[in-house]
């Protein structure tokens, strides 16, 4: 190997002082600097809030985004101490935001007896990305303000005035020279804050958005907790029984969860320790499930629902049609990284087994019709896994038969490396007929489908394997479906949908997404999924090259890009693009599938809850939230073909 010739003495060995180390590698902290790490910043600090609330000092949290993008959060807590640190020599409250691992969450002896902040970085973060911050305190009679620049302190904490009030506000603008975008998404605020409020009963958190001309403004305060969390979860499904099941008990780690069983056919059980979402689970998941399927089994037996000779229900079959939050909170957390998305803490298992085996065993004894209802869905459940046992062998079976695995149809690339490959699933034979002329061989596989496929929202597992629309996909994907699927085996780095840009293309898209969103989560999460953007429009004349528009306004700029040459409306052919098929061969790859000039929109899943929601209001059986879904966004359609 070829040595690379440098100085390697002392000079060379760099010390990142202060916070430096944040804005050297500000994705260690916040994951990343897109949106998705903006949007952290805000949580850090309204974390800190939240962990107040849970220590039962703050009742009310107030987030506003103010015009430039400026974030302001002010809770009404016992605001941070503003004394002398001993260790430091300088504020408690200035060593909060300039030394890392600093925090009152440390120790037996902490400020707080549960909290998310545990590494003790989220202030301290937040200041070293943000060009500027200021934070003003009042407690102990007094308030205090402090400002920094880019995690370094322009003016030490002083005193300005007298307050009876306690609290802490904090604003902050973020670092351009470090994120992508400094546009904070006001739906994603929203979300996220109506979940924080469902989490802590009681707390009360607004949201404003001042940075537009018409203001927007949300609050939140929910007395039910949990309970109104799955009230609001299941609102647009048909519910098994009519109150959600409450359990919650306080000991060495407490626990609260809620559970409504549905007619929907999957899971959604969300997971969170000390109001951090835990979207890999951990141990309480674990716990969770255990009980659950034990104690539907002893309920189901000791009551004759099911034969003792027969085969136990199987955990899937009892979680069909469950929605359920599961909150714990954990004085001294093991989580996966800063990001916190997996607990490990192994004695969180037990203790939530027991505890739901105990509590959830006496809810069916009182409450014997709910018990029936949900061990009749169960033991349906159980049969239809079994028949798709049954059809996915057959599947196999046949294909094991045959000299590929792969469906016919599908048009594969030559290469085999997953991660260069791409498959486009294409709506129909004729655009199918131009992607494969079109495309790259080398890389680039067609997989032509024909007519609606499946709506998977109204059907089980066992109606999708062998579906004439649905299988070729899976086959084509290589890496199974539901609780067999495995990320790790996919056939193609990119699974594209290309469908028409009309009604039907895009019920196809739907369609398909609600497939891999229930059955193949991890393809969107591992963000596998994109969406191809074929143009809308074709200008041409004799004489220049063709002109391709892909939305309205790009038509609108280049008529006057056009005319500013001297070319006028009249003298150019228009041709509104009504399918793929309408281009040739040429064509669809210079302007669909050319990587160097092709547009594709990732399919990303920030926000599981709202993803469900949307899924279940669109593709499911309830008619009045499709038709109340329809009549408020039907002001932002662009494209409609009537």
């Amino acid at each position: 190997m070829e040595k690379f010739e440098h100085k390697y003495g002392a000079d060379q060995i760099q010390v990142l002082e202060g916070l430096e180390a944040v804005r050297k590698r500000p994705g260690m902290y916040i994951g990343s600097v897109s949106v998705r790490g903006l949007h952290h910043l805000v949580y850090e600090i309204v974390d800190n809030c939240v962990d107040e609330a849970l220590a039962g000092y703050c009742s009310h949290i107030h987030v506003i985004l103010e015009p430039g993008n400026i974030v302001s959060v002010e809770d009404d807590g016992r605001g941070i101490p503003v004394d002398i640190h001993a260790k430091t020599k300088i504020s408690a409250a200035e060593t909060v935001y300039t030394v890392l691992h600093a925090g009152g969450k440390f120790g037996g002896n902490s400020g707080y007896k549960v909290s998310g902040g545990l590494h003790g970085v989220g202030a301290s973060v937040v200041n070293a990305l943000s060009e500027w911050t200021e934070v003003i305190i009042q407690r102990d009679g007094g308030i205090y303000e402090m400002k920094f620049n880019r995690g370094k302190t322009v003016e030490k904490l002083k005193r300005i005035g007298d307050s009876k009030k306690t609290g802490t506000k904090v604003r902050f603008l973020a670092d351009d020279t470090i994120f992508e975008t400094l546009d904070y998404e006001y739906e994603t605020l929203e979300n996220r804050f109506r979940e924080m409020a469902f989490l802590t009963k009681g707390l009360r958190i607004t949201i404003e958005d001042l940075r537009e001309e018409t203001p927007k403004k949300a609050e939140f305060h929910f007395e039910g907790g949990l309970v109104s969390f799955v009230d609001y979860l299941n609102k647009n499904k048909e519910k098994l029984h009519k109150d959600p099941i409450y359990i919650e008990k306080n000991g060495e780690v407490p626990v609260e969860i809620a559970i409504q069983y549905t007619t929907a056919y999957s899971e959604n059980i969300y997971t969170f320790v000390n109001n951090i979402n835990t979207i890999e689970g951990g141990t309480h998941l674990e716990g969770f499930k255990r009980a659950l399927t034990k104690t539907f089994n002893d309920y189901a037996k000791s009551h004759n629902l099911i034969k003792e000779k027969d085969t136990n229900l199987q955990g899937e079959d009892i979680r069909e049609g469950i929605t359920a939050v599961v909150s714990v909170k954990v004085k001294e957390p093991q989580f996966e990284g800063q990001t916190k998305t997996k607990l490990g803490n192994s004695n969180v298992t037990g203790i939530v087994q027991s505890m739901v085996n105990e509590a959830l065993g006496s809810f069916l004894e009182e409450n014997p019709s709910v018990a029936k209802a949900i061990l009749e869905k169960c033991i349906s459940a159980s049969r239809a896994r079994e028949a798709a046992r049954k059809a996915r062998e057959l599947v196999r079976r046949k294909n094991a038969l045959e000299t590929t695995t792969l469906p016919g149809k599908l048009a594969d690339c030559s290469s085999k490396n997953p991660k260069e490959c791409e498959v486009y699933i294409v709506e129909g034979d004729s655009a199918g007929g131009s992607a494969k002329q079109g495309r790259d061989r080398r890389f680039q596989a067609i997989l032509p489908l024909w007519g609606k496929m499946l709506n998977v929202e109204k059907a089980r597992a066992d109606k999708i394997y062998g579906n004439d629309k649905l299988n070729p996909v899976i086959l084509a994907v290589g890496a199974g479906i539901g609780s067999d699927f495995d990320v790790s085996k996919i056939r193609y780095g990119k699974v594209i949908i290309m469908a028409d840009a009309d009604v039907d293309g895009a019920h196809i898209r739907t369609l398909l997404l609600t497939f891999f969103f229930r059955y193949m989560r991890p393809l969107i999460e591992n963000g596998n999924v994109y969406l191809a953007q074929p143009p809308l429009y074709k200008l041409a004349k004799k004489g220049i090259k063709d002109i391709y528009c892909y939305a309205d306004e790009d038509l609108d700029k280049a008529y006057i890009e056009l005319a500013q040459k001297g070319i006028e409306r009249d003298q150019l052919s228009l041709q509104r693009y009504k399918g793929l098929g309408e281009m040739n061969p040429e064509q669809l790859w210079e302007t669909t599938m050319d990587p160097s000039n092709r547009i594709l929109v990732k399919v990303t899943m920030e926000d599981a809850i709202k993803a469900d929601e949307i899924f279940t209001i669109l593709m499911g059986n309830e008619i009045e939230p499709r038709r109340e879904f329809i009549e408020k966004n039907a002001k932002y359609v662009k494209n409609l073909d009537i």
